[in-house]
């Protein structure tokens, strides 16, 4: 890039740094016509040496013999966000490791094959931890200073199922001792329990982690430069990869919503595109990808229609439109929403038109879930508009699909590979185990960002409201219910990796979409709807490339 060019394109950037407008950012970056010279490297020098790369890892993993070296190998890749390259010999490695005994005596060896076994969809019990406990069942003091054994075990606690009392009490313990010793510890651990304790392993995104990981690497004492190497070429190929993709979305986006004229609908289009990113971020899943951030985008869009703009008799008329589902429907609705709905039909068959022939059958999927979703928020404003609250269990059963997420675990098989087969979209359609867990968590998880900063004057009761007006209880009550709730929702979502072994990789998805919202509603926070508290992450993650 020239100097002089180089030199406004970043003045330009600061000043856009500086304000809160994190969508005008990430339009800017991906709109600029010379992303290539911002990166220091060709796309495909970094292929290539990739592709190096890969070869020497792969040979790493083929040398590594004892269970302890394979276990933290794999641990590793899964931090650094490079697992997806080979998968094929992970699977072969946790089979062989659950298949055999072990006779670990050291917490975090027998923490970490349970937390990654488990992770795979691999049964083990929790029974394997009474070796560190005395007879009154209570935890031998001395691993309470065994601060790598007590992180382990936490994180490893976190993928319990109902019932596992044991593993509960687990949590428990580590959290006490971590917390206690956490001021004392030294880089990398340090920073490994801090994040722990905010947000345990199992709920923390890839993505997210391999960004913390990769500066903290080099510091662990079995660090190996060429896994690190690839970490960064393979994090900053999909980041281009990335970009391009928000900068097809974006085109799209704008066309849309100039086309359908919807004013009073929220511009979410980066957001809409990390919800889809969170479920799937790798190479393969680009058709996918986009798919799922346009269904997104639908989403809000539909609901805002419902919310904010629509009257009661309209959102009937918007209902039975998308129940009849063809173009003639358009006479029953008023002018402002002829084109949305008329959009909404091309939509989909665009969608089909994207999809190989025996794949098209994908998209009536999509289309049923989405009319599922028009009753629930028909149902939502009957309520609003008739200033109903609904008892506590109706609220919850159609807010949560209410809250996109049943069609959002339909939809990311839309575009999907092999992996998408018929009986996996009727099991996301259905709406059971770890679909109606993962809509219960986006649900129960906004509805708490929302009470806390209070609700819009024409949303619905939220499940907060309807449990304190229905049981007489106060909001920290209330509040601690839910979350008791969202925590079994956490636990259907594991026991689905059991229990669903023969669908594993559909649940693993369905469970990234749990996973991102801990990220988006950490800490009763909206950060899909108030984006400045992502901001820096998201940065990192689609526009600042990792430095060597």
């Amino acid at each position: 890039m020239h100097p002089g060019r180089e030199r406004e394109c970043l003045k330009i950037l600061r000043r856009y740094m500086r304000g809160a407008v994190l969508v005008v950012l990430l339009r800017w970056v991906i709109a600029v016509d010379c992303l290539r010279d911002w990166f220091p490297m060709s796309e495909e020098w970094m292929t290539d040496r990739s592709n190096q790369l890969k070869e020497k890892v792969l040979g790493i993993l083929e040398a590594c013999t004892t269970i302890v070296d394979q276990l933290n190998l794999v641990d590793t890749l899964q931090h650094l966000s490079i697992d997806h390259h080979f998968k094929e010999q992970i699977v072969s490695i946790l089979g062989n490791i659950h298949a055999s005994e072990s006779n670990s005596s050291n917490l975090h060896e027998v923490a970490l094959r349970f937390r990654l076994l488990r992770q795979h969809g691999l049964w083990v019990s929790p029974d394997v931890f009474n070796k560190f406990k005395d007879e009154d069942g209570a935890f031998n003091v001395h691993i309470s200073n065994d601060p790598r054994g007590l992180l382990s075990l936490y994180n490893a606690s976190y993928l319990l199922t109902h019932g596992e009392t044991g593993l509960e009490e687990s949590i428990l313990f580590a959290r006490q001792n971590l917390e206690s010793m956490e001021s004392d510890l030294k880089p990398p651990l340090a920073e490994q329990v801090r994040r722990s304790l905010q947000l345990p392993l199992p709920k923390t995104l890839k993505r997210v982690e391999a960004l913390h990981y990769m500066s903290e690497y080099k510091d662990e004492p079995m660090h190996n430069s060429s896994i690190l190497e690839l970490a960064k070429l393979d994090f900053n190929l999909l980041q281009r990869l990335h970009l391009k993709e928000l900068k097809e979305l974006s085109r799209w986006w704008r066309d849309l919503y100039k086309e359908v004229g919807l004013t009073y609908s929220r511009d979410r289009v980066v957001e809409c595109y990390l919800w889809s990113y969170t479920a799937y971020y790798e190479q393969e899943y680009s058709r996918a990808r986009i798919i799922l951030a346009k269904i997104v985008a639908i989403i809000i869009m539909t609901d805002d229609t419902y919310d904010v703009r629509a009257s009661l008799m309209e959102c009937r008329q918007f209902n039975e439109a998308i129940q009849r589902w063809e173009e003639s429907a358009i006479s029953i609705l008023p002018e402002y929403l002829k084109k949305f709905y008329l959009k909404l039909i091309s939509t989909f068959k665009e969608f089909e038109n994207e999809l190989k022939q025996d794949e098209k059958y994908r998209v009536s999927f999509s289309i049923k879930a989405f009319q599922v979703l028009s009753i629930n928020y028909l149902q939502e404003a009957e309520w609003s508009h008739h200033s109903y609250k609904p008892r506590f269990n109706d609220q919850v059963e159609v807010s949560s699909i209410c809250s996109g997420a049943p069609l959002a675990c339909v939809g990311l098989f839309v575009g999907m590979g092999d992996t998408a087969t018929k009986e996996v979209l009727e099991w996301a359609l259905s709406c059971t185990d770890a679909v109606k867990a993962s809509a219960v968590v986006t649900r129960l998880m906004n509805d708490l960002a929302s009470f806390k900063r209070g609700k819009n004057k024409n949303d619905v009761a939220s499940s907060v409201e309807c449990y304190i007006s229905e049981h007489g209880v106060t909001g920290d009550v209330a509040i601690a219910k839910i979350g008791s709730m969202i925590e079994d929702a956490w636990k259907t979502t594991n026991q689905a990796r059991f229990e669903l072994a023969h669908l594993f990789h559909a649940v693993q998805r369905v469970a990234n979409v749990s996973i991102s919202m801990w990220f988006m509603y950490a800490n009763q926070k909206d950060a899909f709807t108030f984006s400045n508290g992502l901001d820096m992450t998201i940065r990192r993650m689609f526009v600042n490339p990792i430095r060597f």
